[in-house]
């Protein structure tokens, strides 16, 4: 009784937050769990109980293994570009130039806009007489069908991910590199370390932590591709862009297959608390050390 009036005022303060999470993210997760082992008719009100045949079904579903191949390969693709583009941003931030505070606030300036503004600048951009179109034709290069192509749509929509939240990445790896003590170097520079030793030996290994927290947080949001999919090819030319997101609304919103769109939900849950366990278990042994 005495430890729950001591704790009183932190529950009261809590419970708030911890309703909003329940009634927001909780309850939703537990639904579509329980969704995912039931053939749902929400016209009708029915619920037939199917165990894994919802599961099976989206498994042996080849748009679902390829909208699974799709994500993977914009999560690892754009996620790797947009931390080695901020950590080279962020060395070179580190230093003083001329022009930096104008700079600045210009490289962050894609991550401000929403993501529909974003897609709006890049469809005219890559529309097949936009901007870089127009750029290649002055060069002698043939226009590209960068959203129609099969092949390209993917990489298309890649190129605007790593243009929008490349400066993400690059304020968490600045973010590092600032909190590293000037004296280190300064003590490494003294003892004859040249600059590239001081980069691979001190600077990198100090940095990483962020390096990985910044890889962590883009894999995540690359991972639930959504927006950028839906605004500029709604999974098209055919399923060449469809991801798991869009796999799951196409299969909840428009065929209204609930269950099924529930078993995809859960396997993308299940693959993204992976991504997430394997940073957790790398930084708690860090720790343990």
């Amino acid at each position: 009784m005495n430890a729950l009036r001591r704790n009183l005022p932190l529950i009261v303060l809590m419970s708030p937050a911890v309703l909003v999470l329940g009634v927001l993210a909780l309850y939703p997760m537990a639904r579509v769990m329980i969704d995912s082992f039931f053939d749902v008719d929400f016209a009708s009100g029915r619920r037939i109980f199917t165990g894994f045949a919802n599961y099976r079904a989206v498994i042996a579903d080849s748009a679902f293994g390829t909208s699974f191949f799709n994500t993977l390969q914009f999560m690892i693709v754009a996620s790797l570009a947009e931390v080695l583009l901020g950590l080279g941003f962020a060395l070179l931030f580190a230093r003083s130039f001329p022009g930096r505070k104008i700079a600045l606030p210009l490289a962050v300036l894609p991550m401000m806009l929403s993501t529909l503004v974003c897609s709006a600048i890049w469809r005219n951009w890559l529309n097949y007489s936009g901007f870089l179109n127009a750029l290649l034709t002055t060069i002698g290069v043939e226009p590209v069908q960068w959203l129609s192509d099969p092949h390209l749509a993917l990489w298309s929509l890649m190129l605007v991910d790593v243009w929008q939240w490349t400066p993400m990445a690059f304020l968490v790896i600045l973010a590092g590199l600032q909190s590293i003590a000037p004296e280190i170097l300064e003590a490494a520079r003294t003892d004859g370390a040249s600059e590239w030793q001081c980069l691979r030996h001190i600077t990198l290994p100090l940095v990483a932590p962020h390096i990985m927290l910044a890889l962590l947080l883009r894999s995540i949001d690359t991972f639930k591709l959504f927006d950028k999919v839906y605004a500029l090819t709604g999974g098209g030319p055919g399923n060449a862009t469809q991801t798991l997101s869009t796999y799951i609304y196409d299969t909840g919103f428009r065929f209204f297959n609930v269950g099924p769109a529930s078993a995809a939900s859960v396997l993308m849950l299940v693959t993204c608390a992976v991504l997430v366990s394997g940073y957790i278990w790398k930084s708690a042994v860090k720790r343990g050390r």
